[in-house]
C-alpha cells in the first residue's frame, strides 16, 4: 500500500488528488513541511513523500509520473508522442507557473525576513498571468490534452488554486470555466477535505 507524507496544503495535495481519482487504497500521514515525519523520510524536510515497501520517491511529479505508469491511467504510455507532449505541458507548468507561486511564497513567509524582498511580488504575478493566458490558448477539449485527463490537470488546478489563495491576478473566463469543472470532481473534493 502507498503511504503519501504531506498534508493537503501542500504540493501532497496533487499526489492525494491522483490517488483519489485512480480509487488507490494508501495511508496519509498529514505532515507539514520541515516536520519531524517529513523528515524522517526525506532529509531536506520536503514534502510529498510517496513510500512504498521500504523505498521513498519525492516530488509530486515525480510520484505522479510513477502512479500513472504503475496504473496506466492519467497518463499517456511513455515513449508515446502524446507522452512527450504530456510531459512538455507538466514541465512548462512547473517552470512557468508553479515556480513563480513558490517564489512568491518564498518572499510571503518561508524566507527570513531579513532576506525577503516583497517587491519581486509584483513582477511574479505580471510573469504568472502571462504565462497562463499562453496556456489558455492551448487548451484543446474539456482537459488540457482534449479528452482525457492527465498529470498535467492536476498540476494547472493545483497551481490555480494556490494562486487564488495567494490573491494572484484572476484568469480569463476560459481558465475560470476549466478550474470550475475540475473542482466539481469528486476525487479532487476528497482530496481537499483531508488534513
Amino acid at each position: 500500500m502507498y503511504e503519501v507524507v504531506g498534508s493537503s496544503a501542500s504540493r501532497a495535495f496533487r499526489v492525494l488528488w491522483m490517488l483519489e481519482e485512480l480509487e488507490m487504497p494508501y495511508i496519509h500521514v498529514p505532515a507539514a513541511p520541515q516536520s519531524p515525519e517529513a523528515r524522517a523520510v526525506n532529509p531536506s524536510g520536503k514534502v510529498p513523500v510517496l513510500r512504498q515497501n521500504g523505498g521513498f520517491i519525492s516530488d509530486s511529479i515525480a510520484i505522479m509520473s510513477y502512479l500513472g505508469d504503475v496504473s496506466k491511467q492519467l497518463t499517456y504510455p511513455a515513449g508515446s508522442f502524446e507522452r512527450a507532449r504530456q510531459d512538455s505541458l507538466t514541465c512548462r507548468i512547473s517552470d512557468e507557473l508553479d515556480s513563480a507561486l513558490w517564489v512568491a511564497a518564498r518572499h510571503s513567509f518561508v524566507l527570513p525576513k531579513e532576506l525577503r524582498v516583497p517587491e519581486v511580488k509584483a513582477t511574479l504575478r505580471w510573469e504568472y498571468q502571462r504565462n497562463l493566458e499562453f496556456l489558455a490558448d492551448e487548451i484543446s477539449g474539456p482537459y488540457l490534452m482534449g479528452q482525457s485527463m492527465t498529470v498535467p490537470d492536476i498540476v494547472l488546478v493545483h497551481c490555480l488554486r494556490w494562486a487564488r489563495n495567494a490573491r494572484f491576478p484572476e484568469p480569463s473566463s476560459k481558465i475560470r470555466d476549466y478550474v470550475s469543472r475540475m473542482e466539481d470532481r469528486p476525487a479532487l473534493k476528497r482530496a481537499a477535505e483531508l488534513p
